[in-house]
């Protein structure tokens, strides 16, 4: 597809799909990508991931990729790593970045390492869970390398031990129960774009986020000056602070009745979703981004060594 000039826009591959657990979600966030860049004057070529990608990609030969891929392989650090090695400018976070902000554990250990709020957590071994309270209840029990609310427990005060699915890895994240609202904070660059309350009915688990009707958004959210400027320093600087670059978005847990002292950072996540439902596209469009203009800049930004 030729611009105005005559000359050749760019050939972006839309990488989608892949292999993780949230392979249908990385689907639809990849086509709706490819379209929105489409509209936006890109050549697009729409690339469902497998194992023979670096085959694929030495065939197409891409200008940029942009990585519309979620969960592991795609956001842990392992596709950026093929794009490095393959000298294909790609979008969304570096390899190590990626691998810190996929792994929960370490993700928290930087973010206490820079001076932000978290609740306390251990690794565990599935049959410890299993066998008896590693946490004093209410806690929670999460794979800690997995995204998209995949495989949550909440164990609450006077329930026993929880029985994990055979998908739940063997290791796995407990973590102090953190009660409140979800509050989410997306980072473009060096900005903050805003905060926005996510209200469900329940827990906000992997239907809530990505069925329609499974959560309201409120953006933006309404909260007092003091929680709305917390969240976007802590956003930016929980990027800052895992090596993130292009979009990342960061959540949170308020305790309203505690004030400031109730803001806790729950996870960074540095493939966002941008399904229909997602947050981080809205939060644009509040800022006045439109979706082609928002998978355009992303596109802009890419590189290798990220």
């Amino acid at each position: 597809m030729a611009g105005a000039s005559g000359k050749m826009s760019p050939k972006v591959a839309v990488l989608m799909g892949g292999l993780s657990a949230e392979r249908e979600v990385s689907l639809v966030s990849g086509r709706a990508c490819a379209n929105a860049l489409g509209a936006a004057g890109y050549q697009v070529v729409e690339v469902d991931c497998g194992p023979d990608l670096p085959l694929r990609l030495s065939e197409i030969k891409p200008d940029i990729c942009f990585n519309a891929l979620h969960g592991r392989w795609g956001e842990d650090g392992c596709v950026q790593g093929i794009l490095e090695w393959l000298g294909i400018p790609y979008t969304h976070s570096g390899v190590l970045a990626s691998a810190l902000a996929m792994d929960k554990m370490k993700t928290k250990e930087v973010y206490k390492a820079a001076g932000l709020p978290v609740v306390d957590s251990v690794l565990s071994a599935r049959d410890e869970v299993e066998a008896g309270h590693v946490l004093k209840p209410p806690y929670v029990v999460k794979p800690y390398n997995e995204g998209s609310s995949v495989g949550v427990y909440i164990v609450r005060e006077g329930s026993n031990a929880p029985r994990l699915a055979a998908t739940m890895p063997d290791l796995v994240m407990v973590e102090t129960y953190a009660p409140g609202h979800e509050l989410t904070t997306t980072v473009m660059g060096d900005r903050a774009l805003g905060v926005t309350d996510i209200i469900t009915d329940g827990w906000y688990d992997y239907d809530a986020k990505y069925k329609p009707g499974g959560s309201r958004h409120e953006c933006p959210a309404k909260v007092s000056a003091e929680i709305e400027a917390a969240c976007l320093d802590y956003a930016l600087r929980a990027h800052q602070a895992l090596g993130c670059r292009g979009v990342s978005r960061t959540d949170f847990r308020w305790d309203d009745a505690r004030g400031l002292a109730g803001l806790i950072l729950l996870e960074t996540n540095t493939q966002p979703g941008m399904t229909p439902t997602s947050l981080a596209p809205e939060q644009a469009a509040h800022q006045g981004i439109s979706f082609p203009d928002f998978c355009a800049w992303m596109v802009r930004d890419a590189s290798c060594n990220r």
